[in-house]
Protein backbone atom coordinates (compact mmCIF):
# COMPACT_ATOMS: atom_id res chain seq x y z
CA UNK A 1 0.00 0.00 0.00
CA UNK A 2 2.81 2.41 0.90
CA UNK A 3 4.45 1.93 -2.53
CA UNK A 4 1.15 2.35 -4.41
CA UNK A 5 0.49 5.86 -3.17
CA UNK A 6 3.44 7.56 -4.94
CA UNK A 7 2.74 5.51 -8.06
CA UNK A 8 -0.80 6.87 -8.11
CA UNK A 9 0.66 10.35 -7.90
CA UNK A 10 3.04 9.63 -10.79
CA UNK A 11 0.20 8.32 -12.97
CA UNK A 12 -2.03 11.21 -11.99
CA UNK A 13 0.66 13.65 -13.09
CA UNK A 14 0.50 12.22 -16.62
CA UNK A 15 -3.27 12.75 -16.96
CA UNK A 16 -4.77 16.01 -18.30
CA UNK A 17 -6.97 16.65 -15.20
CA UNK A 18 -10.11 17.44 -17.16
CA UNK A 19 -12.06 15.32 -14.62
CA UNK A 20 -14.47 14.50 -17.45
CA UNK A 21 -15.18 10.84 -16.68
CA UNK A 22 -14.78 9.76 -20.32
CA UNK A 23 -12.41 7.02 -19.18
CA UNK A 24 -15.28 5.44 -17.26
CA UNK A 25 -14.12 6.72 -13.86
CA UNK A 26 -15.27 9.79 -11.88
CA UNK A 27 -12.07 11.76 -12.36
CA UNK A 28 -8.40 11.49 -13.19
CA UNK A 29 -7.18 10.17 -9.85
CA UNK A 30 -9.75 7.34 -9.73
CA UNK A 31 -8.57 6.40 -13.23
CA UNK A 32 -4.97 6.42 -11.98
CA UNK A 33 -5.96 4.05 -9.19
CA UNK A 34 -7.74 1.80 -11.70
CA UNK A 35 -4.64 1.71 -13.90
CA UNK A 36 -2.62 0.39 -10.96
CA UNK A 37 -5.24 -2.31 -10.53
CA UNK A 38 -4.89 -3.37 -14.18
CA UNK A 39 -7.06 -0.95 -16.18
CA UNK A 40 -5.91 -0.16 -19.73
CA UNK A 41 -3.84 3.01 -20.18
CA UNK A 42 -5.50 4.14 -23.44
CA UNK A 43 -8.90 5.38 -22.23
CA UNK A 44 -8.29 9.14 -21.93
CA UNK A 45 -9.51 11.02 -25.04
CA UNK A 46 -8.50 14.49 -23.72
CA UNK A 47 -4.97 13.21 -23.08
CA UNK A 48 -4.71 11.66 -26.55
CA UNK A 49 -1.97 9.37 -27.72
CA UNK A 50 0.60 11.54 -25.97
CA UNK A 51 -0.77 10.54 -22.58
CA UNK A 52 -0.84 6.88 -23.62
CA UNK A 53 2.85 7.11 -24.56
CA UNK A 54 3.76 8.75 -21.24
CA UNK A 55 1.91 6.09 -19.25
CA UNK A 56 3.49 3.34 -21.34
CA UNK A 57 6.96 4.64 -20.51
CA UNK A 58 6.17 5.16 -16.82
CA UNK A 59 4.60 1.73 -16.29
CA UNK A 60 6.62 -0.25 -18.84
CA UNK A 61 3.48 -1.39 -20.60
CA UNK A 62 2.82 -1.68 -24.34
CA UNK A 63 1.67 1.56 -25.96
CA UNK A 64 -1.87 0.77 -27.12
CA UNK A 65 -3.83 2.82 -29.66
CA UNK A 66 -6.12 5.40 -28.04
CA UNK A 67 -9.72 4.28 -27.54
CA UNK A 68 -11.92 6.78 -29.38
CA UNK A 69 -10.89 10.04 -31.01
CA UNK A 70 -8.38 12.41 -29.38
CA UNK A 71 -9.74 15.71 -28.13
CA UNK A 72 -8.02 19.05 -28.35
CA UNK A 73 -8.26 21.31 -25.27
CA UNK A 74 -11.67 22.96 -25.07
CA UNK A 75 -13.64 25.27 -22.82
CA UNK A 76 -17.30 25.88 -22.08
CA UNK A 77 -19.03 29.13 -22.99
CA UNK A 78 -22.42 30.15 -21.60
CA UNK A 79 -24.74 32.17 -23.82
CA UNK A 80 -25.44 34.52 -20.98
CA UNK A 81 -28.51 36.16 -22.47
CA UNK A 82 -30.24 32.76 -22.44
CA UNK A 83 -29.12 31.69 -18.93
CA UNK A 84 -31.95 31.36 -16.38
CA UNK A 85 -29.72 31.08 -13.32
CA UNK A 86 -30.65 27.52 -12.32
CA UNK A 87 -27.15 26.78 -10.83
CA UNK A 88 -27.18 23.21 -12.17
CA UNK A 89 -24.02 23.78 -14.20
CA UNK A 90 -22.27 25.21 -11.12
CA UNK A 91 -22.99 22.04 -9.18
CA UNK A 92 -21.76 19.86 -12.06
CA UNK A 93 -18.44 21.65 -12.61
CA UNK A 94 -15.60 19.58 -11.07
CA UNK A 95 -13.18 22.52 -10.86
CA UNK A 96 -15.47 25.38 -9.75
CA UNK A 97 -14.96 27.24 -13.02
CA UNK A 98 -18.49 28.68 -13.23
CA UNK A 99 -19.60 31.81 -11.40
CA UNK A 100 -23.20 32.70 -10.64
CA UNK A 101 -26.06 32.49 -8.17
CA UNK A 102 -29.65 31.34 -8.15
CA UNK A 103 -31.75 33.31 -10.68
CA UNK A 104 -28.66 35.28 -11.68
CA UNK A 105 -26.67 35.08 -14.90
CA UNK A 106 -23.80 32.56 -14.89
CA UNK A 107 -20.44 32.85 -16.61
CA UNK A 108 -17.46 30.54 -17.17
CA UNK A 109 -13.96 31.40 -15.92
CA UNK A 110 -12.27 30.46 -19.17
CA UNK A 111 -8.77 30.21 -17.68
CA UNK A 112 -9.98 27.59 -15.19
CA UNK A 113 -12.36 25.57 -17.38
CA UNK A 114 -11.15 22.11 -18.44
CA UNK A 115 -13.76 21.54 -21.16
CA UNK A 116 -15.07 18.42 -19.42
CA UNK A 117 -18.63 18.73 -20.92
CA UNK A 118 -20.21 17.89 -17.54
CA UNK A 119 -22.08 21.20 -17.41
CA UNK A 120 -23.81 20.70 -20.77
CA UNK A 121 -26.25 17.89 -19.96
CA UNK A 122 -27.74 19.42 -16.76
CA UNK A 123 -28.52 22.76 -18.44
CA UNK A 124 -32.32 22.87 -18.90
CA UNK A 125 -32.20 25.56 -21.61
CA UNK A 126 -29.19 24.24 -23.57
CA UNK A 127 -27.31 27.53 -23.42
CA UNK A 128 -23.77 26.09 -23.03
CA UNK A 129 -21.40 25.58 -25.95
CA UNK A 130 -18.08 23.71 -25.94
CA UNK A 131 -15.49 25.42 -28.13
CA UNK A 132 -11.73 25.03 -28.80
CA UNK A 133 -9.67 26.74 -26.12
CA UNK A 134 -8.38 30.01 -27.62
CA UNK A 135 -5.51 30.11 -25.12
CA UNK A 136 -4.28 26.69 -26.25
CA UNK A 137 -4.51 27.73 -29.91
CA UNK A 138 -2.36 30.77 -29.15
CA UNK A 139 0.15 28.70 -27.16
CA UNK A 140 0.39 26.08 -29.93
CA UNK A 141 1.06 28.80 -32.47
CA UNK A 142 4.12 29.78 -30.43
CA UNK A 143 5.28 26.20 -29.82
CA UNK A 144 4.36 26.28 -26.13
CA UNK A 145 1.55 23.74 -26.12
CA UNK A 146 3.28 21.29 -23.76
CA UNK A 147 4.01 23.97 -21.17
CA UNK A 148 0.47 25.28 -21.51
CA UNK A 149 -1.05 21.82 -20.96
CA UNK A 150 1.16 21.09 -17.92
CA UNK A 151 0.23 24.39 -16.30
CA UNK A 152 -3.43 23.90 -17.11
CA UNK A 153 -3.42 20.38 -15.61
CA UNK A 154 -1.69 21.49 -12.41
CA UNK A 155 -4.18 24.31 -11.90
CA UNK A 156 -7.16 22.04 -12.59
CA UNK A 157 -5.85 19.40 -10.18
CA UNK A 158 -5.51 21.97 -7.39
CA UNK A 159 -9.01 23.32 -7.95
CA UNK A 160 -10.54 19.84 -8.11
CA UNK A 161 -8.84 18.79 -4.88
CA UNK A 162 -9.99 21.99 -3.18
CA UNK A 163 -13.55 21.30 -4.30
CA UNK A 164 -13.38 17.73 -2.98
CA UNK A 165 -12.13 18.94 0.41
CA UNK A 166 -14.94 21.50 0.63
CA UNK A 167 -17.61 18.95 -0.30
CA UNK A 168 -16.23 16.44 2.23
CA UNK A 169 -16.34 19.10 4.96
CA UNK A 170 -19.91 19.99 3.99
CA UNK A 171 -21.03 16.36 4.16
CA UNK A 172 -19.34 15.92 7.54
CA UNK A 173 -20.97 19.07 8.91
CA UNK A 174 -24.38 17.96 7.63
CA UNK A 175 -23.92 14.52 9.17
CA UNK A 176 -22.85 15.82 12.58
CA UNK A 177 -24.92 19.01 12.75
CA UNK A 178 -27.82 19.63 15.13
CA UNK A 179 -30.45 19.03 12.43
CA UNK A 180 -28.93 15.64 11.60
CA UNK A 181 -28.81 14.66 15.27
CA UNK A 182 -32.44 15.67 15.69
CA UNK A 183 -33.42 13.67 12.60
CA UNK A 184 -31.67 10.58 13.97
CA UNK A 185 -33.45 10.98 17.31
CA UNK A 186 -36.81 11.36 15.59
CA UNK A 187 -36.06 8.28 13.53
CA UNK A 188 -35.28 6.37 16.72
CA UNK A 189 -38.59 7.45 18.23
CA UNK A 190 -40.60 6.71 15.08
CA UNK A 191 -41.46 3.08 16.01
CA UNK A 192 -43.02 4.26 19.27
CA UNK A 193 -45.02 6.87 17.39
CA UNK A 194 -46.35 4.21 15.02
CA UNK A 195 -47.17 2.02 18.00
CA UNK A 196 -49.24 4.82 19.53
CA UNK A 197 -50.97 5.59 16.23
CA UNK A 198 -51.98 1.95 15.65
CA UNK A 199 -52.93 1.14 19.24
CA UNK A 200 -56.48 -0.24 19.40
CA UNK A 201 -58.03 -0.13 22.90
CA UNK A 202 -60.85 -2.45 21.82
CA UNK A 203 -58.32 -5.12 20.93
CA UNK A 204 -56.44 -4.73 24.21
CA UNK A 205 -59.12 -4.82 26.88
CA UNK A 206 -57.82 -5.28 30.41
CA UNK A 207 -58.16 -8.82 31.71
CA UNK A 208 -57.18 -10.67 34.83
CA UNK A 209 -54.09 -11.81 32.97
CA UNK A 210 -52.88 -8.26 32.29
CA UNK A 211 -49.43 -7.73 33.76
CA UNK A 212 -50.01 -4.43 35.56
CA UNK A 213 -46.32 -4.11 36.42
CA UNK A 214 -45.44 -4.07 32.74
CA UNK A 215 -48.19 -1.54 32.06
CA UNK A 216 -46.81 0.74 34.77
CA UNK A 217 -43.33 0.41 33.34
CA UNK A 218 -44.62 1.22 29.86
CA UNK A 219 -46.47 4.26 31.26
CA UNK A 220 -43.34 5.54 32.99
CA UNK A 221 -41.35 5.17 29.78
CA UNK A 222 -44.04 6.96 27.77
CA UNK A 223 -44.09 9.84 30.26
CA UNK A 224 -40.28 10.08 30.12
CA UNK A 225 -40.49 10.09 26.35
CA UNK A 226 -42.98 12.97 26.54
CA UNK A 227 -40.52 15.02 28.59
CA UNK A 228 -37.72 14.24 26.15
CA UNK A 229 -39.86 15.29 23.18
CA UNK A 230 -40.65 18.55 25.00
CA UNK A 231 -36.93 19.28 25.26
CA UNK A 232 -36.45 18.42 21.60
CA UNK A 233 -39.33 20.70 20.66
CA UNK A 234 -37.76 23.63 22.48
CA UNK A 235 -34.60 23.27 20.37
CA UNK A 236 -36.27 22.42 17.03
CA UNK A 237 -36.66 24.69 14.03
CA UNK A 238 -39.89 25.20 12.09
CA UNK A 239 -39.08 22.41 9.64
CA UNK A 240 -38.74 19.81 12.42
CA UNK A 241 -41.32 21.05 14.92
CA UNK A 242 -44.33 19.69 13.01
CA UNK A 243 -42.97 16.16 13.22
CA UNK A 244 -42.21 16.54 16.92
CA UNK A 245 -45.73 17.87 17.56
CA UNK A 246 -47.12 14.77 15.85
CA UNK A 247 -44.87 12.57 17.99
CA UNK A 248 -46.06 14.29 21.16
CA UNK A 249 -49.73 13.95 20.24
CA UNK A 250 -49.30 10.25 19.45
CA UNK A 251 -47.35 9.67 22.64
CA UNK A 252 -49.99 11.51 24.68
CA UNK A 253 -52.66 9.23 23.25
CA UNK A 254 -50.52 6.24 24.17
CA UNK A 255 -50.18 7.55 27.75
CA UNK A 256 -53.95 7.96 28.02
CA UNK A 257 -54.54 4.44 26.72
CA UNK A 258 -52.03 2.90 29.11
CA UNK A 259 -53.62 4.74 32.03
CA UNK A 260 -57.06 3.47 31.02
CA UNK A 261 -55.82 -0.11 30.82
CA UNK A 262 -54.28 0.11 34.29
CA UNK A 263 -57.51 1.58 35.68
CA UNK A 264 -59.61 -1.18 34.13
CA UNK A 265 -57.24 -3.76 35.61
CA UNK A 266 -58.18 -2.52 39.08
CA UNK A 267 -54.88 -0.83 39.79
CA UNK A 268 -56.14 2.76 39.77
CA UNK A 269 -53.68 5.04 41.56
CA UNK A 270 -53.11 8.81 41.39
CA UNK A 271 -49.81 8.23 39.62
CA UNK A 272 -51.12 5.85 36.96
CA UNK A 273 -54.68 7.08 36.39
CA UNK A 274 -56.00 9.00 33.42
CA UNK A 275 -55.75 12.11 35.58
CA UNK A 276 -51.96 11.76 35.43
CA UNK A 277 -52.18 11.96 31.63
CA UNK A 278 -54.13 15.24 31.58
CA UNK A 279 -51.09 17.47 32.12
CA UNK A 280 -48.99 16.13 29.20
CA UNK A 281 -52.10 16.01 27.04
CA UNK A 282 -52.83 19.66 27.85
CA UNK A 283 -49.26 20.58 26.92
CA UNK A 284 -49.55 18.58 23.71
CA UNK A 285 -52.74 20.45 22.80
CA UNK A 286 -51.12 23.83 23.45
CA UNK A 287 -48.09 22.84 21.38
CA UNK A 288 -50.31 21.61 18.55
CA UNK A 289 -52.31 24.85 18.65
CA UNK A 290 -49.06 26.85 18.51
CA UNK A 291 -47.98 24.88 15.44
CA UNK A 292 -51.30 25.65 13.73
CA UNK A 293 -50.75 29.34 14.35
CA UNK A 294 -47.20 29.13 12.97
CA UNK A 295 -48.44 27.32 9.86
CA UNK A 296 -51.15 29.93 9.35
CA UNK A 297 -48.62 32.75 9.56
CA UNK A 298 -46.27 30.98 7.17
CA UNK A 299 -49.03 30.45 4.61
CA UNK A 300 -50.15 34.08 4.89
CA UNK A 301 -46.57 35.31 4.42
CA UNK A 302 -46.08 33.18 1.29
CA UNK A 303 -49.38 34.30 -0.21
CA UNK A 304 -48.32 37.93 0.21
CA UNK A 305 -44.86 37.42 -1.31
CA UNK A 306 -44.46 38.07 -5.02
CA UNK A 307 -41.44 35.77 -5.14
CA UNK A 308 -43.19 32.71 -3.67
CA UNK A 309 -43.95 29.80 -5.99
CA UNK A 310 -47.17 27.78 -6.25
CA UNK A 311 -45.27 24.76 -4.94
CA UNK A 312 -44.22 26.65 -1.80
CA UNK A 313 -47.80 27.79 -1.17
CA UNK A 314 -49.14 24.27 -1.67
CA UNK A 315 -46.56 22.89 0.73
CA UNK A 316 -47.56 25.51 3.31
CA UNK A 317 -51.23 24.53 2.91
CA UNK A 318 -50.35 20.88 3.46
CA UNK A 319 -48.35 21.77 6.57
CA UNK A 320 -51.32 23.74 7.90
CA UNK A 321 -53.65 20.83 7.21
CA UNK A 322 -51.32 18.43 9.02
CA UNK A 323 -51.01 20.81 11.98
CA UNK A 324 -54.80 21.12 12.25
CA UNK A 325 -55.13 17.32 12.14
CA UNK A 326 -52.57 16.97 14.94
CA UNK A 327 -54.43 19.56 17.01
CA UNK A 328 -57.73 17.68 16.56
CA UNK A 329 -56.10 14.45 17.70
CA UNK A 330 -54.59 16.14 20.74
CA UNK A 331 -57.96 17.67 21.63
CA UNK A 332 -59.69 14.29 21.33
CA UNK A 333 -57.09 12.61 23.52
CA UNK A 334 -57.47 15.30 26.20
CA UNK A 335 -61.27 15.04 26.12
CA UNK A 336 -61.06 11.27 26.55
CA UNK A 337 -58.68 11.61 29.50
CA UNK A 338 -60.95 14.13 31.22
CA UNK A 339 -64.01 11.94 30.78
CA UNK A 340 -62.18 8.92 32.18
CA UNK A 341 -60.81 10.83 35.17
CA UNK A 342 -64.27 12.11 36.19
CA UNK A 343 -66.09 8.82 35.70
Amino acid sequence: MSTAIPLIDEIDLQLPQTQCGKCGHPGCRPYARAIIEGEAINKCPPGGQTTVARLSTLLDRPELPLEGDPEQPRIAVIREEECIGCTKCIKACPVDAILGAAKQMHTVISTECTGCDLCVAPCPVDCIDIIPDPAFIAAAANGREDAFLDTRAARARARHEARNRREAARVKARKNGPEARLARELSRLAPEARRAETFDPAAHQATAEDDVTELKAALAMAQARDRKLSRKLAAADNASSAQIHAQKASNATYIEQLSARIARAGQHTPETSSAAAIKPLTFALKAADSRVQQAQRQLKRLLNLDSSTPQQCQQAREQLKQAESNRARAQQALDNARETSTS
